[in-house]
């Protein structure tokens, strides 16, 4: 398949949007088409002076913010590969992350600069503060002096000023070429770098031309609300939409649902693209409160009313969410069946897609129009999908993706790249089953990955790892309840017996365990409680514990 230079299309839409609005971090400043390009072409300015080579790792850490998506813009335009990293991730996590990419410069938020310690990050040249890019720690003299003379040297280079045919960016030499490293998880020997070429990303980005394309136009407004290091948000709340001409706002605070009703009035999306968490906690609080009374109950079972009042109730869903979008999608995790099912009895313009940080990420979609409730669409353009079962259809197989958005591999992991990537098939390790019009339904994750209310990826078995070394823990298994994360412990009760302890005791020293391991996980990974349980679990006969007996169904 020939595949269009992914670096072109970038420049296209900046000289074809140029006079455009394109980054606008929420209540703050904006940029337009032709200052990202100013932006670029001087980071592409100190990449050159500072010794940055094509194919040097250039690793970015902080929340969403116009000043980050221009980082990672002038990464991939110079030829050298972007590693994305979550800012939530704990310190000693992204300086592993840092460290395993072999990353030579590291772009860091206002939160994150204070956070990392640079020493253990010993092979960077450099560290670049997002908000001005200026240098937190230069290790070079090069970088130094690049970037005290920067503006001299811009000026220098466009005498007159900087014009649209100025801006001419780096073309990959094919589509197999690396352009990104996205690490699934933060904690050493947990932590896969997923090696993303080039074809991936425009293989995301020729799906959603294709489904969006007709009804997403430049100019239109769009809100990045799922942090750009993780794909789902960098593919269809950043990459698309500036490909596209369209203007993103950026909720640069952690993302409140009152932050996030305000920002939806304001901006009216033209489309929305969100974890279940979020829709489920706006509905929650802004919309069952309104019909939960005795008069909308009564009215709701009046068959003949009923249509009307369903239409009203979508009228003011639809206006929590700004009331202009084609139509929320929804990825990431599965969706609270009553949730979804009450969205679909409204007539609400919703669909659920499927994806992985190895595909970069959808796998598959529906268009609301055709979306079957409770499936995640079918496969997407550009990409195959079997299940690995003799009856797809009734018994549940194990999700198999080939296609243009597939992975190269794990980063120096050989290992894992054999196990999940076979015979060109990537292995999801997720269960599922699909209709004979080719819908697909997830039953269960074997990966067991857990999502966090902003879409961050936990997986409980690291959580699991910390806590089986802490006092008197024999085992543990972690679950999620409503959006709390819970540790089940099975203690160890003879060394307990022996301490003379009681429950009440036991119980003590899980609160003090539950405190110690809250300091060592990020925010969102964090126990609310640790519970006793008397009996070990339950194992398979590879001794792993059977941990569906113990999720909340």
């Amino acid at each position: 398949m020939d595949i269009p230079s992914f670096n072109e299309l970038i420049e296209k839409s900046i000289i074809k949007n140029w006079e455009s609005d394109a980054l606008t971090d929420y209540k703050g400043a904006t940029l337009q088409y032709h200052d990202v390009a100013r932006k670029i072409e001087k980071l592409h300015i100190m990449f050159e002076n500072s010794g940055v080579v094509k194919g040097d790792k250039i690793a970015l850490c902080g929340r969403n913010s116009a000043c980050w998506a221009v980082a990672f813009l002038a990464t991939l335009t110079y030829g050298a590969v972007a590693v994305p990293i979550l800012h939530e991730f704990k310190a000693d996590q992204i300086h592993h992350i840092v460290n395993h990419s072999e990353a030579k410069l590291l772009f860091v938020g206002d939160v994150v600069a204070t956070e990392i310690d640079p020493q253990q990050m010993p092979d960077l040249e450099g560290i670049i503060y997002i908000p001005d890019y200026s240098l937190v720690i230069s290790r070079t003299d090069k970088l130094t002096y690049a970037r005290e003379h920067l503006n001299e040297m811009f000026g220098k280079k466009y005498p007159k000023y900087f014009r649209k045919e100025h801006v001419s960016y780096y073309r990959e030499e094919n589509g197999e070429e690396l352009a990104l490293i996205n690490y699934t998880s933060g904690t050493t020997g947990f932590s896969k770098g997923v090696m993303l070429p080039y074809r991936a990303l425009w293989g995301n980005y020729d799906f959603a031309a294709h489904v969006l394309g007709p009804q997403l136009h430049g100019g239109e407004n769009v809100i990045s609300i799922l942090p750009m290091a993780h794909m789902y948000g960098m593919a269809f709340e950043f990459i698309y939409e500036f490909l596209t001409g369209c203007h993103i706002y950026y909720l640069t605070r952690i993302p409140s649902p009152a932050i996030v009703a305000q920002a939806f009035a304001d901006v009216k999306p033209a489309v929305i693209i969100s974890v279940p968490l979020i829709i489920e906690k706006i509905i929650k609080k802004k919309v069952f409160p309104k019909i939960q009374n005795n008069k909308m109950r009564l009215l709701l079972n009046m068959p003949v009313i009923n249509k009307k009042v369903n239409e009203k109730i979508c009228e003011q869903v639809s206006n929590a969410f700004g009331g202009n979008f084609y139509e929320v999608i929804i990825g990431g995790a599965a969706f609270n069946q009553e949730v979804e099912s009450f969205l679909h009895k409204i007539g609400f313009k919703y669909t659920v897609g499927y994806g992985a940080t190895e595909c970069a990420p959808i796998i598959a979609y529906a268009d609301y129009k055709d979306f079957v409730p409770g499936s995640c669409g079918k496969a997407a353009l550009h990409m195959h999908v079997e299940i690995d079962s003799p009856d797809p259809e009734n018994i549940p197989g194990e999700i198999l993706v080939k296609g243009v958005n597939v992975m190269l591999g794990y980063f120096k992991n050989p290992e894992a790249t054999a196990e999940t990537l076979r015979d060109g098939w990537y292995h999801t390790g997720d269960l599922g089953t699909m209709d004979k019009d080719g819908n697909i339904f997830i039953k269960g994750r074997s990966k067991n990955m857990l999502l966090g209310a902003s879409g961050q990826n936990i997986y409980p078995e690291e959580i699991e790892d910390k806590l089986n070394s802490m006092t008197l823990v024999n085992e543990s298994v972690v679950i999620q309840r409503g959006e709390k994360l819970v540790g089940l412990v099975h203690p160890d009760y003879d060394e307990a017996k022996s301490l003379g302890f009681n429950d009440e005791d036991l119980q003590n020293v899980m609160k003090e365990n539950m405190l110690q391991l809250n300091e060592m996980v990020p925010n969102y990974c964090r126990l609310s409680a640790i519970e006793l349980h008397e009996e070990e679990f339950e194992k398979t006969p590879k001794r792993s514990i059977k941990r569906y007996l113990y999720q909340e169904k």
